[in-house]
């Protein structure tokens, strides 16, 4: 399915609003490879800097932007950007904790 991500790249004259594409299967959220691959093909090239507000920072530090947030996604189902939906992407970037005996 697809999977429409909204996104802001932050530049030192202020933020811009984007969007990108990526295909995902049904019921499932993007993940950090998607998001990261996505990102690239757009020629931005980031890394994961902070998993629970969904902030990438550009591996070159020279970079003409500064970080990009993500604000929401739609995955067609008319419900665009709720948090729930960002708790979902965010769950599946977080490490896994191993639960011990």
């Amino acid at each position: 399915m697809e999977c429409i991500v909204h996104f802001e790249v932050v530049h030192p004259d202020g933020p811009k609003s984007l969007r990108g594409l990526l295909f995902i299967d049904d019921g499932a959220v993007p993940d950090e490879s998607q998001l990261i691959g996505m990102f690239k093909d757009m020629g931005f090239d980031v890394r994961l800097d902070d998993r629970e507000k969904l902030i990438f920072k550009p591996v070159n530090p020279a970079s003409a932007f500064s970080e990009i947030r993500i604000t929401g996604y739609d995955d067609g189902s008319g419900k665009s950007g709720e948090d729930h939906d960002l708790k979902s992407i965010v769950g599946n970037l977080l490490p896994r904790k191993t639960t011990g005996l």
